[in-house]
């Protein structure tokens, strides 16, 4: 029990530590960044009919006047009391306003990151057990052209092809232009989510498929593979007996890993298809200038990042008792 709580206090001493980082990384980013929120959200010409008080009223409300250490030091004292501060554009709580658009973001990713591994995972099996006959080249090439197809390309072919050409889905948002939120249905959600949830799909998919090919071509031409087969095994038994078993955990960790990837990936995705999620207003706080909601932004995709990570290596020893016995002894 103790190294388990040991194991625990670690892991979160740790994950406080890279949330540290983080919103430095973060704050630092935009301290230097070009964009002045004045002119980007009042406007030049706006600016320039102001008086001097008026200026710096807007100064200190958009912190611009006011030094930066000092401004990251208020920010991270509120934070430690639960306070994520003001969103300066929304002008709502940051914890409202990331709720809202985590909340349209996270049914999108989570669907997208359970059928890229589902799907990348049975065909990475397909590919290593048919090395070098057509299937695998098949696989394979598909693998190869998505890893190298930028998602915001894919996401505007999807959106040229299905909402323009085809005009069978939506062109963007979560929800029908000019509809009530009391009107809008669970059915119209899963409309509008089709093309984003399909353009992360098929790009999250090529890493699976090339990691599990590649453990399933080890297992195949394994010792005990070939003993299995020297006793009459074959085929799907052999695949499912000693390929699946052993090539389930490490495309366990890879899939939890590969929770940044989505969340990368959702940001250029909800751009294109003007999806209102926690990756376009992450976008649209740096543009702007609004460090508070930046900053939230950040912390929490990387607290969600690292429960990914966490939760794989949880598994890892759920899965695999030796790693567990090996804690325990050491």
């Amino acid at each position: 029990m103790r190294k388990e709580l040991l194991f625990l206090l670690k892991n979160f001493i740790r994950m406080a530590v890279l949330l540290f980082l983080v919103s430095i990384a973060a704050f630092f980013l935009v301290s230097i960044s070009p964009i002045d929120p004045l002119k980007a959200n009042v406007g030049q010409t706006a600016l320039g009919s102001m008086s001097q008080e008026q200026i710096a009223k807007l100064s200190q409300y958009w912190g611009t006047s006011i030094p930066p250490v000092r401004r990251y030091l208020s920010w991270a004292g509120d934070f430690l009391r639960g306070d994520m501060g003001i969103s300066l554009l929304y002008r709502q709580p940051v914890a409202q306003v990331i709720g809202v658009k985590l909340s349209n973001s996270l049914l999108m990713m989570a669907v997208s990151w359970l059928i890229s591994g589902a799907v990348g995972f049975f065909l990475g099996i397909l590919a290593g057990a048919n090395r070098g006959k057509r299937l695998d080249k098949g696989i394979l090439a598909y693998a190869l052209v998505t890893a190298s197809t930028p998602a915001f390309w894919l996401a505007l072919v999807f959106l040229m092809v299905f909402g323009v050409w085809l005009k069978i889905l939506p062109i963007g948002l979560s929800v029908p232009i000019g509809m009530e939120a009391a009107e809008v249905t669970f059915k119209d959600r899963i409309v509008h989510g089709i093309l984003p949830v399909l353009t992360l799909s098929i790009t999250g998919i090529s890493s699976m498929i090339l990691h599990t090919r590649e453990k399933m071509i080890t297992v195949m031409e394994s010792d005990y593979v070939l003993f299995a087969r020297a006793r009459g095994e074959k085929g799907i038994q052999i695949v499912l007996g000693h390929g699946v078993r052993n090539v389930l955990l490490p495309a366990l960790t890879l899939q939890f890993a590969s929770v940044s990837e989505i969340i990368g990936g959702s940001v250029l995705v909800e751009q294109v298809f003007s999806y209102p999620g926690l990756g376009q207003a992450a976008v649209t706080a740096g543009l702007g200038g609004d460090v508070p909601l930046l900053l939230g932004i950040a912390v929490i995709s990387a607290a969600i990042v690292f429960a990914g990570n966490f939760t794989a290596n949880l598994l890892y020893e759920i899965v695999d008792p030796r790693i567990r016995r090996g804690r325990k002894e050491g």
